[in-house]
């Protein structure tokens, strides 16, 4: 039709992206959309109907139930953007529906319930683009349900509480979410919910990504029985893409989490693997990382462009070397190995890495004073963490760690013993060590930590993000199991 290609490139992946609009690969809408619709009189409904994806899923689905390929099923909808809306009302026409699409911000829509399936890929806003009355109005949808989320929630939380307010009881949910459903702190009520409501809950996830050009994992949350719970386990199931749908096992894990609002990625463990966990935990053979000392967030500068510097740049502003401290480079490529040497440092900064950190003092060099100037003409002291600081270009010092922690991951985390006791910016985290385990824990912590366990555990305790990335906050990291101290004491024998 080509009306509806025209449709198509009126809205460019700019546009979507900016709404949270990514539309959902057929494999996925007709496999929630069989799994949800099970009768040929079943009400459906799409909370965000985008390009109608599901709708027409849902159009396919109705007419094999009624046995009638003449059969012209009702679908409704929620769309807010009106041209998605029109594309969305041609489709689901052009595969033999009647769709009734609202054009309306789906949290304004009064729920009422009378669905046997919602069904659909909620736009995924993260938590600083979503603001405003959006953020609002979401939030007091939610409150609705007697949930509250937090301020740090993505628009996806929200979607799936008000969207299961429109099902009638027994009804079905099914859901394309991001994966950081089974494990950020801001999902916990969103699991609780889940967890109390439905009498049975599936996830399906997924070897391989399944957005193209999207770095976001995503997982299939399918859950059934609405009003008819509380439920007390989840179970999951693994396919390779969109494709192999078609033909997923029917092979499952059941997992009973701890609590309902925390994280499901222990599911991913095993049960053999977590009640291993709790034994050695138990034994005391494993603690969480605190028990060795105290993990903090890095140096915040406010703009590590003009505030860490190569000593190529130093040389060439002419900065006195007592204007500048020694760094840990940005980032956490370097911190793979179980140290961090001076001297690993001097090549890092012959390779051009900032391993200076521009610190002046009250009294500096013109040279110095010229650079601050060049910061001001640039704009560099309106950034907020400058601007609200007594002297912008005086970044607030943390003490040198015992150990450098990575943050962001491709593979796990790593303890890095800072031997050059460098400063470090909040690109990764210093751990301090206690005082009666300062020799210990620099000396042994970063390799005892490159075990199996606490490798397991990482995963666990971290939150997944897009493109395999594994994330450790302090507080996370807090409850990391690494072996314990008195397990590598001389007066102790194993």
């Amino acid at each position: 039709m080509p009306e509806l290609e025209a449709l198509f490139e009126a809205d460019t992946p700019a546009l979507r992206k900016a709404r949270g609009a990514f539309f959902t690969p057929e494999g996925i809408s007709h496999f929630i959309s069989t799994w949800a619709i099970r009768n040929a009189t079943d009400r459906v409904m799409e909370p965000s109907a985008g390009d109608a994806a599901f709708m027409v899923a849902a159009v396919d689905r109705l007419k094999v139930l009624a046995g009638n390929p003449a059969a012209v099923p009702r679908i409704e909808g929620v769309e807010i953007h009106e041209h998605s809306a029109t594309i969305g009302h041609e489709r689901v026409v052009a595969a033999g529906g009647r769709p009734e699409i609202t054009i309306s911000d789906f949290f304004t829509v009064s729920p009422h319930p009378v669905y046997d399936a919602v069904i659909g890929n909620p736009p995924y806003i993260r938590y600083q683009d979503f603001s405003g009355v959006s953020r609002i109005r979401a939030a007091e949808a939610a409150l609705k349900a007697g949930v509250r989320l937090s301020r740090l929630a993505s628009s996806w939380a929200a979607f799936v509480i008000h969207s299961a307010l429109f099902l009638k009881p027994g009804g079905r949910l099914g859901l394309v979410l991001p994966a950081e459903l089974m494990s950020v702190n801001y999902a916990a009520p969103v699991r609780q919910f889940l967890f109390d409501n439905f009498a049975n809950i599936q996830l399906v996830l997924f070897d391989e990504q399944v957005f193209p050009g999207v770095e976001t994992d995503v997982v299939l949350l399918l859950a059934d029985g609405y009003g008819q719970g509380p439920t007390t386990e989840a179970t999951m199931r693994l396919t390779k893409n969109a494709t192999s749908l078609a033909s997923l096992s029917e092979e499952s894990v059941s997992w009973t989490p701890p609590t309902a609002s925390g994280k499901w990625t222990g599911s991913l463990a095993g049960a053999e693997a977590l009640v291993a966990l709790q034994a050695l935990s138990a034994q005391e053979a494993f603690s969480g990382l605190q028990t060795w000392g105290k993990t903090t967030l890095g140096i915040v500068t406010g703009n590590n462009k003009y505030f860490a510097l190569s000593p190529q740049r130093v040389k060439q502003v002419g900065l006195a070397r007592s204007e500048t401290l020694l760094l840990s480079p940005p980032g956490s490529a370097h911190l793979r190995g179980l140290e961090l040497t001076t001297k690993q440092l001097q090549r890092l900064g012959q390779e051009g890495k900032s391993t200076r950190l521009f610190h002046p003092s009250e009294h500096h060099s013109e040279a110095a004073a010229a650079y601050i100037q060049a910061g001001h003409d640039t704009g560099v002291d309106t950034a907020y963490k400058c601007r609200v600081r007594k002297t912008w270009y005086q970044v607030p010092l943390i003490a040198p760690a015992d150990l450098l922690l990575t943050c962001m991951n491709a593979d796990t985390p790593r303890l890095t013993t800072n031997e050059a006791k460098a400063y470090h910016l909040n690109s990764v985290h210093g751990v301090y060590l206690a005082d009666q385990y300062q020799e210990l824990g620099r000396e042994l912590l970063p390799l005892a930590s490159l075990n199996s366990i606490t490798l397991m555990h990482a995963e666990i305790v971290g939150r997944a993000y897009g493109g395999g990335v594994l994330k450790l906050e302090p507080r996370e990291a807090d409850i990391w199991l690494t072996p314990s101290p008195p397990w590598w004491t001389p007066t102790q024998t194993h």
